[in-house]
């Protein structure tokens, strides 16, 4: 779901193998941290960290070369040890703020490895 309109997203595995390669295109070899996890019943929470490098355009911006930390978490229903389905939170304004940030920043100064 977002804020501004529900929505659902069906994504099969090769679905989310694109989503996953769509992201490198963006941020590089990203860092993965999951820095919460809990589980009951049926259900799992997480909450993640994502550390990369803005290598890529996303939404018109473009790349800055500078690192970008995404921060968000998810419940996962599971039935017989699959996620058959799942709910996403993410700190989308603070993606944003970093990229505005990053874009005034980033002529001449030091650039993360993609």
């Amino acid at each position: 779901m977002t804020a501004e309109q529900e929505n659902a997203v069906l994504r099969t595995p090769d679905d989310y193998a694109a989503h996953v390669k769509d992201f490198q295109r963006i941020y590089g070899n990203y860092d993965f941290e999951i820095t919460e996890l809990i589980a009951e019943d049926n259900r799992v929470y997480a909450r993640w960290k994502q550390t990369g490098c803005h290598i890529g355009p996303v939404d018109g911006i473009a790349p800055s070369g500078l690192p970008v930390i995404e921060v968000a978490s998810a419940v996962y229903r599971v039935h017989e040890g699959k996620i058959v389905e799942y709910w996403i939170q993410i700190d989308r304004k603070g993606i944003d703020v970093q990229m505005e940030h990053n874009a005034r920043r980033s002529v001449g100064r030091l650039r993360c490895l993609p």
